[in-house]
């Protein structure tokens, strides 16, 4: 794949609408620990890395695209971090709503889930081992 500073490098880059995309910004990095990456505009948009490669994007509300309503959920952004415990320890102290605490899984993963101060929903996953999918039930088609 051809390469371009304009756009992050991750493959899948989630596009989440925010009334006030300054204040997501500020407020996703000291709540998650994302780093801006490009600034467009004032309060247009900004490209957000996550620790391991992964980038998000924050959006300004504008025609049909809007924040997430009261009630409504309408996805879920999945981020792997190193450390779930100190990571949700961080995003609490932030303000972020958790709505599941770190908790340890059969698949290898710790996992837990917040909301942004937003609407939208996040959860956040440390591997804690390598497991074979078949050993709780899944299905490995690819590799």
């Amino acid at each position: 794949m051809r390469q371009n500073r304009s756009i992050p490098s991750a493959t899948v880059i989630p596009v989440l609408i925010y009334p006030d995309v300054r204040e997501a910004v500020a407020w996703l990095t000291a709540a998650f620990g994302f780093r801006e990456r490009l600034q467009i505009g004032e309060g247009h948009r900004s490209q957000m890395e996550v620790e391991g490669g992964g980038a998000v994007i924050a959006a300004d509300v504008h025609g049909a695209q809007a924040p997430p309503r009261a009630g409504e959920i309408t996805h879920n952004v999945l981020v792997r971090v190193a450390d779930a415990h100190a990571h949700c320890e961080r995003a609490r102290a932030n303000g972020a709503e958790i709505l599941m605490e770190p908790t340890d899984f059969e698949y290898g993963e710790r996992q837990y889930a917040a909301v942004d101060p937003w609407g939208h929903h996040w959860r956040f996953s440390e591997t804690l081992a390598d497991v074979d999918p078949a050993d709780w039930g899944g299905i490995l088609h690819a590799q």
